[in-house]
């Protein structure tokens, strides 16, 4: 339990005992994402540790990370807002999930949302396009993103349930 002015504890990898709502206000100095990013996945509720991928219309990257073990991380995207493709969709998210991953935030699109929404892993992103993206493996990864007001670290701690995504400071 979190006391004001301590750090909140995390729930245990991808676990659902916590609200946004109440660790915000045991500790007002966490970020809150502004952007409101649409529950996509099976998983509404997770937490875990950020790793980061900023991209352009390339998962490249974004596959070969989430082929590795994940150890209950949350891989946070910033694919520059663009909805022109997609940056996963089920294959890779099964591939998450065989890999232990909590979940995925997506500042782009994903698709496949029927699937998704049937797979335990934490799925939130702005929207959705059938469009494939390319694969050349171009961006950057676990290097500090800013998105929607909040600048997303490797290593800070996200949670993320029906009320938005919160994540420690930077």
């Amino acid at each position: 339990m979190s006391t004001p002015n301590s750090q909140p504890e995390p729930a245990p990898s991808g676990g659902t005992e916590f609200a946004t709502c109440d660790l915000y206000d045991a500790d007002e100095s966490l970020q809150s994402l502004s952007l409101q990013l649409l529950n996509l996945g099976g998983r509404a509720r997770f937490t875990g540790q950020v790793r980061t991928i900023s991209c352009y219309r390339d998962n490249g990257l974004v596959k070969e990370l989430l082929n590795t073990p994940g150890k209950g991380s949350v891989l946070v995207v910033d694919g520059a807002g663009s909805l022109d493709s997609a940056l996963i969709g089920d294959m890779i998210a099964a591939s998450a999930i065989e890999n232990g991953w909590a979940g995925v935030v997506i500042h782009g699109a994903v698709r496949d949302r029927e699937q998704l929404a049937e797979m335990d892993l934490g799925v939130r992103a702005l929207g959705s396009n059938p469009r494939k993206s390319v694969k050349e493996g171009l961006g950057q990864v676990d290097v500090p993103l800013q998105f929607g007001g909040v600048t997303f670290v490797p290593g800070a701690t996200l949670w993320s349930d029906a009320d938005g995504v919160l994540v420690t400071p930077a």
